[in-house]
């Protein structure tokens, strides 16, 4: 016959690990549904990234490219990578800093016909302002 006393640590113990596996399982679904990943135009293209998974892209705003709504603060412009091109869409009021081949980067999802549905758009200052991974990927491709 077990005593009750291992019994009972038994059940302390399986229940300590149980909460502890479902502890560390809820974090890291968590966090890999809630983080930003940083992609190129070429890369977020290339990589089958899946419709309306939040996502970041960098890159230059494209000379020629800035279309605006004025009436509905709606505006359309492309970013390169010097590679690849990728259509943007924007509701809302832009960054003053943000212009023609400056550098930025958004926060937001591809859409079903593959144009970048900005939620959030950072424009840099100069080039000493833009972010690392930017940097990086423009350097890359010139």
């Amino acid at each position: 016959m077990s005593h009750p006393l291992r019994k009972q640590r038994l059940y302390i113990i399986l229940s300590i690990v149980f909460g502890t596996s479902l502890a560390v399982y809820l974090v890291v679904k968590g966090l890999s549904e809630s983080v930003d990943l940083f992609y190129s135009p070429s890369q977020l293209q290339n990589e089958g990234i899946a419709i309306n998974q939040n996502v970041r892209v960098g890159g230059m705003v494209k000379s020629g490219s800035i279309n605006k709504d004025k009436n509905i603060l709606k505006i359309s412009f492309v970013i390169t990578d010097f590679e690849k091109d990728l259509l943007i869409e924007y509701r809302g009021i832009l960054p003053d800093l943000f212009s023609e081949d400056a550098g930025v980067v958004l926060k937001g999802s591809l859409n079903e016909k593959g144009v970048f549905i900005a939620s959030e758009v950072l424009a840099k200052h100069d080039e000493n302002y833009m972010p690392p991974e930017v940097a990086k990927t423009l350097k890359q491709k010139r």
